[in-house]
């Protein structure tokens, strides 16, 4: 009999213990705005690129959650506390002491502004479904199943975003919040259509804005360029990446607000176009280009200006 694995990063239905799982062992760290894992190095900003970060561990499926509980978080009353104290401490050195103002040294930052809710849609009636294939909406994860008829279908869902501040964590088209991370991700959905979406609506391609160049960065090892080309939104289903003759990168990226940005690019020095590879985020494109030899990259495109220094650290630019 099947069972679900409940490894963070995994989730995937199981019947032999023994196969391999691939999941964080770690528990998710959220900290200004940050979003991660405890037990791998990448922060990105937006809930979407958090949930697409691979898993950095494998081990075996398991149906018990070993994950270890993330640090308990001072209570507003414990935090409270402390500041009183601090100001006491002050206070009691008299005035000759110098001193920064209370206000300055508990002053919270303030939350990020609430993004716009995504505008609703449905699948293209006339696009074929792929078997497995997971509805796109948050909060349902129901599956296709080829064999079976999309009528009477229910998907129980989150139009809003996520919400995470000062500890909470919620979603913005409903009021439930909780403390913990899986707590969130059980909390049922809050609005219901007839219809899960597998697809998404069909695309007008006729109507979608050229972008004519983005900004992007790199920064380099011995053997690898690692370089973000920053576009938001960008269609994993419908764009296209090809590395080509040891210098080439075709990029054919089109974004959900119709946008297509589309460029041939000749690296700095030859690339292993078996090796390189890359990432679709949030917020950007990531590629991992393997260099071809072991030379510095002084820029990411063989036709950028430079002077000759070799660049570690990003220098942000434009293809």
């Amino acid at each position: 009999m099947a069972q679900k694995c409940v490894h963070k990063g995994c989730g995937k239905s199981f019947s032999d213990s023994d196969e391999p799982c691939i999941y964080h062992p770690g528990p998710p760290v959220f900290h200004e705005g940050q979003k991660g894992w405890k037990c791998c190095k990448p922060r990105v900003l937006t809930f979407d690129e958090f949930m697409t970060i691979p898993p950095c561990t494998t081990g075996k499926h398991s149906t018990v959650d070993d994950t270890p509980a993330p640090e308990p978080q001072p209570s507003n009353e414990d935090v409270e506390a402390k500041i009183k104290e601090q100001k006491e401490k002050q206070e009691n050195l008299g005035p000759a002491v110098s001193r920064a103002p209370v206000a300055a040294q508990t002053a919270r930052p303030t939350p990020s502004p609430v993004p716009p809710e995504p505008v609703d849609e449905d699948d293209d009636p006339d696009a074929s479904v792929t078997a497995g294939a997971s509805c796109k909406r948050k909060g349902c994860g129901a599956s296709y199943k080829s064999d079976s008829s999309r009528e009477g279908e229910e998907c129980i869902h989150h139009p809003g975003q996520p919400l995470f501040h000062e500890g909470s964590k919620g979603w913005t088209c409903c009021k439930k919040r909780v403390l913990e991370f899986d707590e969130f991700m059980k909390l049922p959905g809050c609005t219901t259509k007839s219809r899960h979406l597998f697809i998404g609506a069909k695309k007008d391609l006729s109507s979608e804005e050229e972008v004519k160049d983005v900004r992007n960065d790199f920064y380099q090892t011995a053997t690898t360029v690692i370089a973000s080309l920053y576009l938001k939104k960008i269609d994993k289903e419908r764009s296209k990446v090809v590395f080509k003759n040891k210098n080439t990168v075709d990029l054919d990226l089109h974004t959900s607000d119709s946008k297509r940005y589309r460029t041939s690019m000749t690296t700095f020095a030859p690339i292993d176009e078996e090796k390189s590879s890359f990432k679709i985020m949030g917020t950007k494109l990531e590629l991992t280009l393997v260099k071809g030899s072991g030379v510095g990259w002084p820029v990411l495109r063989a036709d950028d200006p430079h002077s000759g220094e070799i660049i570690q650290a990003g220098r942000a630019g434009r293809v």
